[in-house]
């Protein structure tokens, strides 16, 4: 069977723990921060786990991490 490709944009998205869990950052991040409060961007800061429904279509995206 041949290698599996990696889709390099979601290995630059995701990471995954030493548990195997995935790792993704929050959105709403970019811009238009003035009006969010400084509560709201530091919770934005962290890293969130990836919901086991979405997780299956990841671990396909990133075969070898």
């Amino acid at each position: 069977m041949p290698k599996l490709k990696t889709k390099k944009g979601a290995a630059k998205r995701f990471h995954r723990t030493a548990s195997g869990k995935i790792l993704r950052n929050k959105a709403c991040r970019s811009h238009l921060l003035t009006k969010k409060t400084s509560k709201r961007k530091r919770s934005l800061r962290k890293k969130e786990v990836v919901s086991s429904r979405e997780s299956g279509k990841v671990r396909k995206m990133l075969p070898y991490s």
